[in-house]
């Protein structure tokens, strides 16, 4: 077994093949220790490592998350409508027509495993106006945090 690590798109389309074929190679388990086990998970981590530094997804849409999980756990409108205060208000949430709650957001957590990230993260109806922004980035510190983050430039700049 000869790896190493993927730095280019051509070795990451290699690894994926090497995957492939090993997941494929047998019709038993290939079992955790052994030396198939071993270079699945290996070539694995290292596949995912390249996915997440180039291929990184963004946060959800929080009423996509929301239908998402409906749709999992084949939940319908009326079966949720307590977490938002009635049927009326889902219904005005998972038509846009509402912005979520803390509460809604905090109940929708606890009794349906929405990841929080998923709820807040992925909401770009919350922005600044441009003399604002413009003031707020004249901030050494938080001019800083926004050019670490890739995903805030975009929403510092309005988009």
């Amino acid at each position: 077994m000869k790896v190493k690590i993927i730095k280019t798109e051509s070795e990451y389309k290699s690894a994926c093949e090497k995957i492939y074929k090993l997941m494929h190679s047998t019709d038993k388990d290939i079992k955790p220790g052994t030396p198939e086990g071993d270079e699945l998970e290996l070539l694995s981590l290292l596949a995912e490592r390249y996915e997440m530094q180039h291929y990184a997804m963004g946060s959800p849409d929080p009423v996509e998350a929301i239908k998402f999980r409906m749709d999992q756990m084949n939940l319908k409108q009326s079966d949720i409508a307590i977490l938002f205060g009635g049927k009326t208000r889902v219904s005005e949430v998972l038509n846009r027509k509402r912005p979520l709650t803390l509460k809604m957001i905090t109940l929708l957590n606890r009794y349906l495993g929405i990841p929080l990230e998923s709820m807040i993260a992925g909401c770009k109806s919350f922005r600044l106006e441009a003399q604002k922004r413009k003031t707020i980035l004249k901030n050494p510190s938080i001019k800083e945090y926004f050019d670490r983050s890739s995903s805030n430039i975009a929403l510092a700049n309005g988009s």
